[in-house]
């Protein structure tokens, strides 16, 4: 038996999975209590529990971020085998220092004026927990991995359950 992985490492491996996919599907609760989401570029960033994401002030994306608001971001990348679903508060910052610290000439697309744009904004999500999955992404590997598992009833890939912060 393998022993668990270190906190660190287990936000480490977070990390390298949400960065290795272009965009994550944020979902907020509307003010009727439906779920929406929204797709929005993922800052390549170390993974230390916040994620940001630029966004239009006066945006949906924003109005989700109005106050500490619960949020989910997914991250999904099949050719990998790999899945990332963080749970958190978003909050929406208009802190330019770090705008500049992430801020992409590609973002011009999306925000013409860049970093003078009056209504780019940040939405901060802060993870409070995680969950993850992740298994072999080699066809062959996958096939002998998911016959080991019938044989042996031990569970394919590995999926991990993290607290971040404290609710």
């Amino acid at each position: 038996m393998s022993e668990r992985p270190t906190r660190r490492e287990e936000m480490q491996k977070i990390g390298e999975m949400i960065n290795d996919v272009r965009f994550g599907m944020l979902t907020t609760v509307a003010p009727d209590g439906t779920l929406r989401s929204r797709p929005l570029t993922t800052q390549d960033v170390e993974f230390d529990g916040d994620l940001w994401f630029f966004v239009g002030a006066d945006s949906d994306a924003a109005t989700a971020g109005q106050g500490d608001r619960q949020v989910n971001v997914s991250f999904a990348n099949p050719g990998k085998q790999s899945y990332v679903s963080l749970s958190g508060t978003a909050r929406l910052e208009r802190d330019h220092n770090k705008m500049e610290e992430v801020w992409k000439p590609i973002y011009k697309a999306w925000f013409p004026q860049g970093l003078d744009d009056p209504n780019l904004a940040l939405l901060k999500v802060s993870a409070t927990g995680a969950e993850y999955w992740d298994a072999p992404s080699s066809k062959v590997v996958r096939v002998l991995g998911m016959a080991k598992a019938l044989m042996t009833g031990e569970a394919y890939g590995e999926n991990e359950k993290l607290e971040i912060r404290p609710h």
